[in-house]
């Protein structure tokens, strides 16, 4: 029996923030990029690599619901995930603020910004979404060896442009739209 949305559904089909969990060869790239970093003493927060397609559905449909793209009962129905998108009324009826809301904290929950795809890098385990910072001049490794690459310029985040090239030399890209996100082609 399907079970009613709301924000209990989000601990379920938990997003991966582990290098490990990416396919390969993009795990080696990714996994060799964040070692470079970290040995410059950066700090590299990681919040998402791999997301189940079952979470990215949930994620996809709570957003059209919670904003009023997509009336809840034409949520099309996902084989491994049994939720209910329909709140009813007392008289059985469709509640349509109520199904809004509770797809509303599930959007709250997930910390959605902007609208989620049902399939991405993520849901192929092709990306990864990092916060990087440092202090002062940030001195990386190159892949295959040689001397370092210094980074001076600012911000000294991952949105600094000098190391979108050294991410790049890693086969690791930015998407520049998005702030934390990286994968094996910038999308």
């Amino acid at each position: 029996m399907p079970i009613l949305s709301g924000k209990d559904w989000v601990s379920r089909f938990p997003n991966s923030n582990r290098v490990e969990d990416l396919k390969e060869p993009f795990r080696t790239r990714a996994a060799a990029f964040v070692d470079a970093l970290r040995k410059a003493n950066a700090t590299v927060s990681i919040s998402s690599t791999y997301r189940p397609p079952e979470r990215a559905y949930l994620m996809h449909y709570a957003y059209l619901v919670a904003k009023g793209l997509l009336d809840p009962s034409a949520a099309p129905a996902n084989d491994g995930v049994g939720i209910d998108w329909i709140h009813r009324d007392a008289q059985g009826g469709v509640d349509l603020a109520a199904s809004r809301h509770a797809a509303g904290e599930m959007v709250a929950a997930y910390g959605i910004v902007f609208a989620p795809s049902l399939s991405s890098r993520h849901t192929e385990g092709l990306a990864i979404d990092m916060d990087i910072s440092w202090q002062g001049a940030l001195p990386l490794a190159r892949p295959g060896g040689g001397g370092p690459a210094v980074i001076q310029s600012l911000p000294h985040t991952g949105a600094n442009q000098e190391l979108h090239a050294f991410g790049a030399q890693y086969g690791v890209f930015k998407l520049l739209t998005d702030p934390p996100h990286w994968s094996v082609d910038g999308h």
